[in-house]
């Protein structure tokens, strides 16, 4: 999209536990010239170690959760892709 950097940029995630597939796609928005203040990153469930690891490294990234847990639901990803 070429006018993706004057954009906001809803990074849709279901289940944070590491962070580390958000953490790139991030990267990739910022290397096309996203601001970071402009990208939410958008999430059902999410570790505090996943947040923490993404604020480390993007601190101006939004994070929006329904829910901070240290025991992820991954029951949840086979009904959400229905390979249950």
């Amino acid at each position: 999209m070429p006018d993706i950097s004057r954009r906001r940029v809803l990074l849709l995630y279901p289940i944070l536990s590491t962070g580390s597939t958000v953490i790139k796609a991030a990267s990739i928005l910022l290397e096309n010239s996203v601001e970071e203040e402009n990208i939410f990153l958008v999430s059902v469930f999410s570790t505090p170690q996943s947040i923490a690891q993404i604020h480390s490294q993007f601190p101006n990234i939004t994070i929006i959760t329904s829910e901070i847990t240290c025991d992820i639901p991954f029951y949840f990803t086979t009904k959400y892709f229905g390979t249950d």
